[in-house]
């Protein structure tokens, strides 16, 4: 009989989302806006602990972009890109007709190097004569990004950070949430992210009037008149108050989510510490606080001479699903006109990285499937690698 699938992260409802849901129908909010809106931004103001203020999007994208419109990101301008991320990090700066400067990542939490970004920041300088607008740092796959260092530097030349904590909801630094350490910071609620909307995205903004401007551009900049007119270019980029119903359910178990994924990690460390190939991303200190939204592992692959994506296909082959880590952007054909500072740090860990199942609905049974069948197939392959040496040593 063929294994259940195991997926490497879908949504988990809570129980309450349809009660959220109902009331919106019961009282006739089914139009974009409403109190179920309102009540999951003051949720995750709460959540977040800090003075910010929320304000819930269509996605992540969206928030980003109106992050890049009201600091004034333009056609003559460059933003510095965090290389080692999705796409969608990059993509709104060529939405406004501006440049993505490329920064690869250090080794100790996978995000954007503090040395190569000053690097790229002087050089940027020298070559256009300014400074880039802004400074996009990612806390991939959850692990908070050196946001001391980076804060420094982007405050040495006052440079603007947004911080995509796409993510990283419920990851800290040092005790603080991520998020909240740039000029704007954004939260996904994809599908397959900590909590989920069904989609949508929010942007984290410092004071009431930029999360006001933030509204009045998600909301196609309509002036306060009796009549529609229009100052400026505006978006349709606002939550649904349905979605947001389900966000509200959602909140009600982001701890017990936080928990279980952590929990996921912590086992799948424990059961593949004897499995010298394969290393498994860890917080480098106890200023990190990852949420581990995917546990991710490197592997060795100078001794098994096979490749990631040959265990990912075999993973795939037994019903698991998995994922190679992000290509690097600036290996990207999109984007390959557009300048780069790079160690190589990103490219080999695209070339030797999987991330593995940790939705929180999974059971210790299967991350303990997951692991046994890792270790099948690296015993395997090291068996046969042994036998072509010994049948190469017969030959000769």
């Amino acid at each position: 009989m063929e294994s259940k699938k195991i997926w490497l992260s879908i949504a988990q409802m809570g129980g309450h989302e349809l009660q959220y849901i109902q009331d919106a129908f019961d009282k006739n909010w089914v139009a974009p806006l409403g109190p179920n809106v309102t009540g999951f931004e003051k949720d995750l103001e709460g959540f977040l602990n800090q003075e910010c203020h929320v304000v819930a999007l269509s996605a992540g994208t969206a928030a980003l972009h109106l992050a890049m419109v009201q600091l004034g990101v333009g056609s003559s301008d460059e933003v510095i890109c965090q290389s080692f991320t999705f796409s969608a990090s990059a993509n709104p700066i060529v939405y406004q007709g501006a440049t993505p400067i490329f920064v690869d990542s250090e080794a100790d939490t996978w995000n954007i190097s503090p040395k190569l970004l000053e690097i790229a920041i002087l050089d940027r300088k020298m070559k256009t004569g300014k400074y880039p607008k802004a400074i996009i740092v990612v806390d991939l796959y959850g692990m908070p990004a050196k946001m001391d260092e980076i804060i420094t530097i982007a405050s040495r030349y006052n440079i603007p950070i947004i911080e995509d904590a796409a993510e990283a909801l419920g990851s800290e630094y040092k005790g603080r949430k991520c998020g909240t350490f740039g000029e704007f910071g954004v939260l996904s609620f994809n599908g397959n992210k900590m909590i989920t909307t069904s989609g949508g995205g929010a942007l984290i903004c410092k004071n009431t009037e930029e999360a006001q401007q933030t509204v009045f551009l998600a909301t196609q900049a309509k002036e306060n008149k009796p009549y529609y007119h229009h100052e400026k270019i505006g978006y349709n980029y606002r939550l649904s108050n349905i979605c947001a119903g389900i966000g509200r359910g959602q909140m009600e178990v982001l701890s017990q989510y936080l928990s279980r994924r952590r929990e996921i990690h912590a086992l799948y460390s424990e059961l593949l510490a004897d499995v010298d190939e394969i290393a498994v991303m860890q917080c480098r200190d106890k200023a990190f606080n990852s949420n581990y939204w995917l546990t991710c592992i490197t592997i060795d692959n100078t001794i098994l001479e096979v490749t990631v994506n040959d265990i990912r296909l075999y993973l795939d082959s037994v019903n698991i699903e998995s994922r190679l880590l992000w290509k690097p952007l600036h290996m990207q054909p999109v984007f390959d006109s557009c300048p780069a500072y790079i160690d190589g740090t990103s490219e080999e860990l695209f070339r030797k990285g999987l991330c593995l199942p940790s939705g929180s609905a999974l059971t210790n049974d299967d991350v303990k499937r997951v692991v046994t069948e890792l270790k099948k197939y690296i015993y395997n392959s090291k068996t046969e690698k042994s036998d072509r040496q010994t049948e190469l040593i017969s030959a000769n």
